[in-house]
């Protein structure tokens, strides 16, 4: 998982080529069953330049998965097409709180999950 896509670590050439560069936060993934569906991975939680920082990252979350990358390439999609950032936070709080705004309130479910 690369855990820091943005727009500087995408190169575009003349012939639409994209090749993702700055592999300096990447990660395999190693993972170890507990069982049939749960996996533990051990991450660190400094990942993602803020602004495509996935909720769950944000939110001081040491459960995330590659599915980060995917929120990530999803706020740079956004930027392209409006030309200006999606989540310009300025701090973890107000990156919340413009997440929120965006997308509705976390169920208290979601939220309680995430504090394990």
């Amino acid at each position: 998982m690369h855990r820091d896509i943005k727009p500087c670590n995408l190169l575009i050439n003349t012939n639409c080529d994209l090749k993702i560069c700055d592999f300096g936060l990447a990660r395999g993934i190693t993972s170890t069953k507990d069982d049939d569906t749960e996996f533990k991975m051990a991450l660190t939680m400094y990942v993602v330049t803020r602004w495509y920082r996935a909720p769950e990252v944000v939110l001081s979350s040491a459960n995330y998965s590659e599915a980060i990358d995917l929120w990530a390439v999803g706020c740079v999609f956004a930027e392209l097409i409006n030309r200006e950032p999606l989540f310009r936070g300025k701090n973890h709080l107000n990156q919340v709180q413009l997440i929120q705004t965006c997308l509705g309130k976390l169920p208290e479910e979601e939220i309680d999950e995430l504090a394990e």
